[in-house]
């Protein structure tokens, strides 16, 4: 009897410690990090990308949450001559990234839920070119990015204030536009793409309070 009892006692426990995370009221927090360098054999200097994106949603109803991520994207990468990789060129790129959301969840159980979520990223950004060295850089162009993306995805609950995503992309839309370092419009592209690739999931996780 004893056994039974602390047997119940502990799947209640988990079973308060696993829900609630996307009832009404609650926060949710995550976003991307990234930071990559390479460096091709013979070149003086490493390629440098970085990406924070902190985001932060709010559940306005059960499985209901609308939210933005907000943050930076800096790249600096380097042209080198084949013969003389003393000479040549570097590129740098500085962009800031608006990204407004809402998403739904459906959920299989306390700890197993679906989710659908519908984005609108913007990036604001410039391009700079410089010396070979990584110096002395000058403005050439601007780039703006409206976009609309639909992703499905897929959440794990280990505990109450805590989720693991698993994630791909789905449809979306991209409009870019460019001008040079004058400020002159110069063309832009637009962009659509649907279809999600199962085999390569965006993995991530989240903080609800």
């Amino acid at each position: 009897m004893k056994k039974l009892l602390l047997s119940l006692l502990a799947v209640s426990a988990l079973a308060f410690t696993t829900q609630a995370q996307t009832e009404k009221g609650n926060f949710m927090v995550g976003g991307d990090v990234e930071f990559n360098s390479n460096k091709t054999d013979g070149d003086p200097k490493s390629d440098i990308n970085f990406t924070v994106i902190p985001s932060v949603g709010y559940f306005i109803a059960k499985d209901i949450a609308v939210g933005t991520g907000i943050g930076y994207q800096f790249s600096k990468t380097y042209s080198y001559a084949t013969i003389n990789p003393t000479t040549g060129f570097s590129n740098k790129t500085n962009t800031f990234v608006v990204s407004p959301f809402v998403r739904g969840y459906k959920g299989i159980n306390d700890q197993f839920k679906f989710f659908g979520q519908l984005s609108v990223p913007m990036q604001f950004g410039n391009t700079k070119l410089g010396d070979v060295n990584g110096d002395n850089f000058t403005k050439v162009s601007k780039n703006n990015n409206v976009g609309v993306a639909l992703s499905p995805g897929f959440a794990f609950f280990p505990s109450k204030k805590f989720g693991i995503e698993f994630s791909v992309n789905g449809i979306s839309y991209n409009n870019h536009n460019f001008e040079d370092g004058n400020g002159n419009d110069d063309g832009g592209s637009k962009n659509f793409s649907i279809g999600a690739n199962f085999f390569a999931p965006k993995i991530g996780v989240q903080f609800y309070l």
